[in-house]
Protein backbone atom coordinates (compact mmCIF):
# COMPACT_ATOMS: atom_id res chain seq x y z
CA UNK A 1 0.00 0.00 0.00
CA UNK A 2 2.75 2.36 0.85
CA UNK A 3 4.10 1.98 -2.95
CA UNK A 4 0.79 2.98 -4.55
CA UNK A 5 0.55 6.10 -1.87
CA UNK A 6 4.32 7.02 -3.37
CA UNK A 7 3.08 6.29 -7.05
CA UNK A 8 -0.19 9.00 -6.53
CA UNK A 9 1.78 11.23 -4.95
CA UNK A 10 4.31 10.95 -8.22
CA UNK A 11 1.75 11.92 -10.16
CA UNK A 12 0.88 14.59 -8.42
CA UNK A 13 4.11 16.09 -8.37
CA UNK A 14 4.06 15.68 -11.98
CA UNK A 15 0.61 16.97 -12.45
CA UNK A 16 2.06 19.92 -10.49
CA UNK A 17 4.72 20.94 -12.71
CA UNK A 18 2.23 20.70 -16.13
CA UNK A 19 0.19 22.58 -14.56
CA UNK A 20 2.49 25.10 -13.87
CA UNK A 21 3.78 24.96 -17.54
CA UNK A 22 0.35 25.28 -18.80
CA UNK A 23 -0.75 27.96 -16.55
CA UNK A 24 2.78 30.07 -17.67
CA UNK A 25 1.73 29.31 -21.81
CA UNK A 26 -1.69 30.91 -21.06
CA UNK A 27 -0.16 33.98 -19.26
CA UNK A 28 2.43 34.55 -22.36
CA UNK A 29 -0.58 33.85 -24.74
CA UNK A 30 -2.81 36.18 -22.88
CA UNK A 31 0.01 39.03 -22.67
CA UNK A 32 0.62 38.20 -26.57
CA UNK A 33 -2.87 39.14 -27.30
CA UNK A 34 -3.44 42.13 -25.17
CA UNK A 35 0.11 43.82 -26.48
CA UNK A 36 -1.41 42.89 -30.30
CA UNK A 37 -4.98 44.61 -29.23
CA UNK A 38 -3.06 47.42 -28.07
CA UNK A 39 -0.71 48.14 -31.19
CA UNK A 40 -4.34 47.27 -33.22
CA UNK A 41 -5.96 49.82 -31.29
CA UNK A 42 -2.98 52.29 -31.56
CA UNK A 43 -2.95 52.01 -35.39
CA UNK A 44 -6.95 51.78 -36.16
CA UNK A 45 -8.20 54.50 -33.85
CA UNK A 46 -5.33 56.46 -32.19
CA UNK A 47 -7.59 58.66 -29.65
CA UNK A 48 -9.47 56.15 -28.64
CA UNK A 49 -5.68 54.18 -28.11
CA UNK A 50 -4.49 57.18 -26.25
CA UNK A 51 -8.03 58.00 -24.27
CA UNK A 52 -7.03 54.14 -23.02
CA UNK A 53 -3.79 54.73 -22.01
CA UNK A 54 -4.90 57.63 -20.12
CA UNK A 55 -7.01 55.85 -18.20
CA UNK A 56 -4.97 53.15 -17.40
CA UNK A 57 -2.50 55.24 -16.25
CA UNK A 58 -5.30 57.47 -14.22
CA UNK A 59 -6.25 54.63 -12.10
CA UNK A 60 -2.24 52.79 -12.02
CA UNK A 61 -1.83 56.11 -10.31
CA UNK A 62 -4.51 56.44 -7.99
CA UNK A 63 -3.68 53.09 -6.79
CA UNK A 64 -0.11 53.69 -6.27
CA UNK A 65 -1.26 56.92 -4.53
CA UNK A 66 -4.06 55.65 -2.14
CA UNK A 67 -2.16 52.10 -1.07
CA UNK A 68 -1.47 51.54 2.50
CA UNK A 69 2.20 52.13 3.12
CA UNK A 70 4.12 49.47 4.67
CA UNK A 71 5.96 49.95 7.30
CA UNK A 72 9.87 49.72 6.60
CA UNK A 73 12.25 49.69 9.86
CA UNK A 74 15.11 51.64 8.83
CA UNK A 75 18.12 49.60 8.57
CA UNK A 76 20.89 51.52 10.89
Amino acid sequence: MDDIDDLAGAFGLVYERIRRQVMHLAMLLVGAVIIGAGIWLALAHPPIALATCILLFVTLLYRVVTSPTRNVSPSI
